[in-house]
């Protein structure tokens, strides 16, 4: 199992996703209104059916039907039967229309049946109670004999199995949905959700046909958006929550690479039998979406508007430089890119990814003062995370190898780093900058502090002998002079 949900930015309600607003309402209009209809009298049918001698009568004919045909439901089916769980048993008879219309054309309970008359009676009674079919008439059919129903490639993506499967859907949709609405339009977005429809139940449709059950829900045109999602952002670094398992974290990548995350994800699940899930809709629904986003993107038709940030910075022009910068370095203008990175950079100097592309791209000229400022921005960054801290350690390794003269950091920033290398386990480097630091300011105030926090590190990885050479440094600085008052 595995998620992965983008945290870089919220919605503009200066421009409001109108049609993902439009298109929720639907799905939540859909579910509670005629579905939540359709249950309930379907319920109270199911209450008169079972006080009847219906399920003594049809359900044992359904299992024997299930064995004929080899379906995926048969042990599920006979379990149920098995602990009397009749109501179950009921809801799998009614999704397989194959069975159904054999059953109400009489073809399995047949005039020779010793309880013929009574089954006729009382499969007539509990008609009348039934509601008229909704969720079954909109649905994608997969049993064997199933009519051919284009149009529910379409519908059944506003159907939903239950609340938890219409609200997991619904966040999925705003999350994805706002971003890509922004940059299709609102026409053109609607326009590509549906086809994400048609795509995630085209492919749904090849891999169950035959298989029995029901087909619904809007995962394959909200995997669609997912894909549209990766594809018009690339190779933008985006910050997401991701889930694996039982672990959960966050990570910073490229936007294209959790295309391929998730196609494995359906897949993996796929072929490992998930039940009850079409991981194949969602993956039709993820092709689809790349597919349509990356023509949207040759033909011009996705429009680069910023959109605000997680924490609601005002729009200060900072996307639409990043976009500038990035098309630029993607366009090799490298003489013309240096300087709008170094413009976006003014507006976010937090901004992790923005000064590692200027860094990249400044360390060609070692001398430059773009390199020295990106590298010192990087290495002054606040290391809240392990991926910062990854990115400082292998800035300051280039930025030690290609500085020139020589590297621009001053004594309380090499201090920095030894606390983040220690943390880090980049106990070489931190003894490194231990010896620089001493040989450039040995009456650094907090230098003390800083060497017996690299004792500890060289300690609690096991490497004693060089805590003990660092212990004796300390030992032969001598007493602080706040200890001797």
């Amino acid at each position: 199992m595995f998620y992965a949900i983008p945290l870089e930015s919220k919605p503009s309600w200066r421009h409001p996703p109108w049609m993902t607003m439009l298109l929720i309402l639907i799905n939540l209009w859909v579910w509670w209104g005629p579905q939540r209809h359709e249950a309930a009298a379907d319920e109270r049918a199911a209450r008169h059916y079972l006080t009847t001698a219906l399920p003594r009568i049809e359900l044992p004919a359904f299992i024997q039907h299930l064995e004929k045909i080899d379906s995926r439901h048969l042990a599920a089916a006979r379990m149920l039967y098995q602990r009397q769980q009749y109501e179950d048993v009921l809801q799998l008879m009614q999704s397989d229309s194959s069975f159904m219309r054999r059953l109400t054309d009489g073809r399995v309970i047949t005039a020779t049946h010793p309880d013929h008359a009574t089954w006729q009676a009382e499969r007539s009674a509990y008609e009348q109670l039934r509601p008229a079919p909704f969720t079954a008439r909109w649905s994608q059919d997969h049993n064997v004999d199933a009519e051919w129903r284009p149009v529910t490639w379409v519908t059944s993506a506003f159907l939903h199995g239950s609340t938890g499967h219409l609200l997991g859907n619904m966040l999925f949709l705003f999350l994805f949905g706002f971003s890509v609405e922004l940059a299709l339009g609102s026409g053109l977005y609607l326009l590509a959700y549906l086809a994400g429809a048609v795509g995630g139940s085209a492919l749904a449709a090849w891999a169950y046909a035959g298989m029995g059950g029901l087909g619904l829900g809007a995962s394959g045109a909200v995997s669609a958006l997912m894909g549209m999602y990766a594809v018009m952002y690339r190779m933008r670094r985006i910050r997401f929550f991701y889930q694996l398992f039982f672990y959960f974290n966050y990570v910073t990548a490229p936007a294209l690479i959790l295309l391929p995350a998730w196609i494995a994800n359906e897949l993996l699940q796929h072929f490992a039998g998930g039940r009850g899930v079409a991981y194949m809709a969602h993956l039709g629904g993820l092709l689809t979406g790349a597919l349509l986003m990356a023509l949207a993107l040759r033909a011009g038709r996705v429009r680069q508007q910023p959109l605000e940030r997680a924490g609601g910075a005002p729009d200060d022009g900072f996307d639409a430089r990043v976009a500038e910068a990035e098309r630029l370095t993607a366009e090799m203008k490298f003489d013309r890119a240096l300087p709008a990175w170094r413009a976006a950079a003014q507006l976010r100097p937090q901004d992790a990814d923005v000064l590692r592309a200027w860094f990249n791209l400044a360390k060609a000229q070692p001398a430059s003062e773009d390199f020295h400022r990106s590298a010192k921005l990087i290495l002054r960054l606040r290391a809240q995370d392990r991926d910062t801290l990854a990115l400082q350690h292998a800035t300051y390794q280039t930025y030690l190898d290609k500085a020139r003269p020589r590297m621009q950091l001053r004594p309380a920033d090499l201090q920095n780093l030894v606390k983040r290398f220690v943390r880090l386990g980049r106990l070489e480097d931190a003894e490194r900058l231990c010896t620089a630091l001493r040989a450039m300011a040995p009456d650094q105030a907090g230098l003390r502090d800083t060497l017996e926090l690299l004792v500890n590190g060289l300690l609690h990885a096991g490497q004693h002998e060089r805590a003990a050479h660092w212990s004796a440094v300390l030992k032969g600085m001598g007493t602080p002079a706040a200890a001797r008052q």
